[in-house]
């Protein structure tokens, strides 16, 4: 499971340097420091579930290798409203995966190679920054309708 949340992590920072690198200087820069930050912050949850994995002595996708199909198979929508909408999905879906995946270890009894306590609270962290991250392109949406 921490495989794929380093997965999504992964598509998220490619889908958020795509959009900024294909859409720089057509948008308000509220909208390229949204893409910045989300680039960023997915870079370091990135960071920290790896360093979760590394502790289990499991192997990751490495980010150039999604990367590569990020830009193979996705072609970044230009338009403001699909640049914001694009985002939204990214950080609602990244944030009901860690939710879901909190719940299911918080409901199951499983020992774990590593300290369950820090499990749920690097889980937690990062969930916390999706929730704000989707606070924040809904605020920019409603900022320019």
């Amino acid at each position: 499971m921490l495989q794929i949340g380093i997965v999504l992590e992964e598509v998220v920072e490619a889908r958020s340097a795509k959009h900024a690198e294909e859409t720089s200087g057509e948008h308000e820069q509220a909208v390229l420091d949204l893409l910045a930050h989300a680039e960023t912050e997915s870079a370091e949850h990135r960071r920290q579930l790896e360093a979760l994995i590394d502790d289990l002595e499991a192997d990751t996708v490495p980010f150039e290798e999604i990367e590569m199909l990020v830009e193979a198979q996705y072609e970044a929508d230009k338009d403001f409203d699909g640049v914001l909408y694009d985002q939204l999905c990214n950080e609602e879906t990244a944030y009901k995966f860690y939710d879901d995946l909190i719940e299911a270890i918080e409901a199951s009894d499983v020992t774990f190679t590593i300290d369950r306590e820090r499990l749920l609270a690097v889980l937690s962290d990062i969930r916390e920054d999706e929730a704000e991250g989707v606070e924040d392109v809904t605020d920019l949406m409603e900022d320019y309708q």
